[in-house]
């Protein structure tokens, strides 16, 4: 497991923006941290990467966004699973087909956890007292 710690916001985003010029797909990143921890923020610098600067809302309500990746013929789904109550639910919202194919990225990935593949990158985020600190596992 390796470990980040960021002292501000702003750390975190040049990481996550780092971090995303890695991915290819299908590839799901779990993100897993309380509320207002920095999932959505992580996310968007992710999707800002890929995608080129884009409005990225939380999908909190809709509970996924789409999101073409510039200059590639592929997609990244950003998911919010914090309402949806029911494993049925997942494969209503489309979560299947997105991570066979697409860069996915879950808020909230605990009710899912058993249908996501073995390679999915799993990041914790939590708050300690020298800063906001990321586990990647």
């Amino acid at each position: 497991m390796t470990s980040y710690i960021f002292h501000n916001e702003n750390e975190m985003i040049l990481w996550a923006k780092d971090f995303a010029k890695a991915l290819n797909a299908p590839v799901v990143i779990a993100l897993h941290g309380d509320l207002g921890i920095g999932k959505t923020t992580i996310a968007r610098a992710i999707i800002n990467e890929l995608c080129g600067d884009t409005i990225v809302p939380s999908p909190t309500f809709t509970i996924v966004q789409e999101y073409d990746v510039t200059h590639y013929a592929l997609r990244v789904t950003h998911y919010d699973l914090y309402r949806i109550k029911d494993k049925s639910e997942l494969v209503e919202i489309g979560l299947m087909d997105a991570i066979a194919n697409n860069i996915t990225i879950i808020e909230w990935p605990e009710i899912a956890m058993d249908i996501l593949p073995k390679n999915t990158i799993h990041i914790y985020i939590g708050e300690f007292e020298s800063g906001r600190k990321l586990f990647l596992q």
